[in-house]
């Protein structure tokens, strides 16, 4: 029996069209639904696979239809983050959302990052999280197992300022306790043989997110979240496109 061809769910708040672009220039063995609100995205005919669902909050019907499995993938697109990822949490029934990014340099050097949110990999328990869910990931697209943990300074600079101090302290615990390396800040030396890196915490982690994708000519592929046991892809609304997310998505299905 042939199985059931899988459908992912992208949001299509802002620039619906740039999803819709997304959604048509893709090639995936999958249905795709676009949530919009009424009145503002449409399918080219020629696109039989991609639909419109309207809504007037179109983040709580993605959100709902990932939960009853209406959809098996959601990919957040350009929906607003606040609202989008509070829904995702109180669908799911936790307090925190954990997300690690598949990042790209512009020589083609993969790798997952995590924290990517402000909010997130605050504590040493927390970035131990953040390495044993990555470890899964970074098996399953082919990735090296091998995770490096960044901090604030070269192990030369203890003493410095009280913040570094902390940070390489931290590193050392985490690195030892999770089976990693302490790479201190050498990112550019972490990035050649870790499959899975991560930053001292959230604001720095963004930051590095940012810089490398809007500034540094890499790419983001998107970042699963690792903690609610469904397919979610969260994106950036300032991503030119959105296939690679949708590849992202339909890779954690298979």
């Amino acid at each position: 029996m042939q199985a059931a061809v899988k459908t992912i769910g992208i949001g299509a708040g802002a620039d619906a069209e740039k999803v819709i672009g997304s959604a048509c220039r893709v090639s995936v063995p999958c249905d795709i639904v676009c949530y919009s609100r009424p009145g503002t995205a449409k399918v080219p005919e020629d696109h039989k696979n991609i639909r419109v669902s309207e809504s007037t909050s179109p983040e709580t019907a993605l959100v709902s239809d990932l939960m009853t499995g209406a959809i098996d993938a959601a990919v957040r697109g350009t929906l607003p983050a606040k609202a989008t990822l509070q829904a995702l949490k109180t669908a799911a029934g936790v307090d925190h959302l954990e997300r690690i990014a598949l990042l790209e340099t512009a020589d083609g050097k993969k790798f997952l990052f995590a924290p990517v949110g402000i909010d997130e990999g605050w504590t040493v328990a927390d970035k131990l999280a953040l390495i044993r869910k990555g470890r899964l990931v970074a098996r399953r697209f082919g990735l090296p197992e091998k995770v490096g943990v960044l901090s604030g300074g070269r192990l030369g600079d203890v003493g410095r300022h009280a913040r570094v101090d902390r940070s390489m302290a931290d590193a050392e615990l985490v690195a030892r306790l999770g089976d990693a390396v302490h790479c201190e800040i050498l990112i550019e030396d972490a990035v050649e043989s870790c499959g899975l890196i991560i930053a001292p915490d959230g604001i720095s982690g963004n930051l590095v997110f940012r810089t490398l994708t809007f500034l540094g000519a890499g790419r983001a592929h998107g970042a699963p979240v690792v903690n609610i046991g469904k397919i979610f892809v969260d994106t950036s609304r300032a991503s030119p496109d959105y296939t690679n997310a949708l590849l992202l998505a339909a890779a954690l299905l298979e």
